[in-house]
Order: structure tokens, then sequence, then C-alpha cells
């Protein structure tokens, strides 16, 4: 991926197909709109292998499409990508109530789940994560990266609410993944207004 000028934001959760697709699709609208493209690299991870290759959840898909929130990973023309940090999932299309949830709010995506590497430790200035087991992992691995760039922190750190967890909407309904859409979109801009 080649470096932009400017801030480096990675969102990660574990399978990069639910909630840091979420996270990397409202945040890249909200510098988009603010016509700040040019100064930020957006892209996200996971911190398994579980779902690599794989679409966003059908579920988060359909509550993007349903605020009007583009999901689609075009990280070669807006170095924007997410991934995770285990190999549950790799080689997967993202789960097809994200995906649902995506359609339902007429959001198109092409991303496919990809696992942290080294080189994000390296090339990020921030590596957003969901929770404790995420953030737990990053630093883990963090530790076996020689000058490690990144500053790992919870998104839920922004949260102007105080939910420090974005919690996996994997196993529940499309009302969790709006929660998540809110919790993101909150987190995000607050992130956004203390890093512009």
């Amino acid at each position: 991926m080649a470096a932009s000028s400017g801030k480096s934001v990675l969102f990660v959760c574990l399978g990069n197909i639910c909630r840091s697709p979420i996270a990397e699709a409202v945040f890249r609208k909200m510098v988009t709109d603010n016509g700040d493209t040019n100064n930020w690299r957006i892209d996200s991870a996971a911190t398994s292998t579980y779902e690599i290759g794989n679409p966003p959840d059908y579920r988060g898909q359909a509550c993007m499409r349903k605020h009007g929130v583009p999901m689609r990973h075009v990280a070669r023309q807006w170095l924007i990508d997410s991934g995770a940090v285990s190999d549950w999932n790799t080689g997967s299309s993202p789960d097809t109530r994200a995906l649902a949830c995506l359609r339902k709010q007429s959001i198109e995506t092409d991303h496919r789940a990809r696992k942290v590497t080294k080189e994000d430790f390296l090339s990020f200035d921030y590596i957003l994560c969901m929770d404790e087991s995420n953030l737990r992992d990053l630093n883990k691995k963090a530790n076996s990266v020689k000058n490690c760039k990144a500053k790992i922190e919870l998104l839920g750190k922004y949260d102007p609410q105080e939910q420090l967890i974005i919690q996996d909407p994997y196993y529940g309904s499309e009302e969790d993944f709006e929660k998540v859409y809110e919790q993101c979109l909150r987190c995000c801009k607050a992130f956004l207004e203390s890093h512009s």
C-alpha cells in the first residue's frame, strides 16, 4: 500500500467483516464530507484470519446503505482497507447479515477481510480496535515489532457516551448492527475532531 502524507488510521476487529468495516466506512465518509481525503489514509483489518477475503456482513452493509454511508473497498484508489487479528474466516465473504444490513442502506461493498500485518504497526499512526480481546491481541503483536509507530487504542475511548466497548454483532440481529453503527458514528466523529 502506498504511503500518503498526513495522518493514518487502521480500524480493527476480530474478523474484519462487521465492526471494523463499519468504522472504516463511517470514518471515510466523514473525511470525504470534510473534503479531507488527501490528508488521511484509512484502512481496516482483523486480528484473526477466520474471514480473510470475505466481504462485510450483509447486515452491516444494509445498515450502512440505510444511513447513506458508502461501503466500497477501494484500497488502491483511496488507500482504505480493513483486517482481522485471527484466521477463522480467511478467504471468506462478509457475513450475510452484515451484507443485508448494508444492502438495506443501499450500500455496496467490494471489501474483503484481511489480517493485521507487521507493516500496519510501522505505517499507521493509529490502530483503533473494538474490544479488550482485540486490544490484547494487538498489543501482543506490537511487542514483536521493532520501532512500532502506531498508537493502539480502543475506538470506544472517543465515545462521548463513554461506551468503551463496541460489542461484536455477529451473533446478534440487525438492531445490533445499528448499535455498532451509532457507536462508530459517535466515536469516529470525536476521533476526527480531536485529530483535525
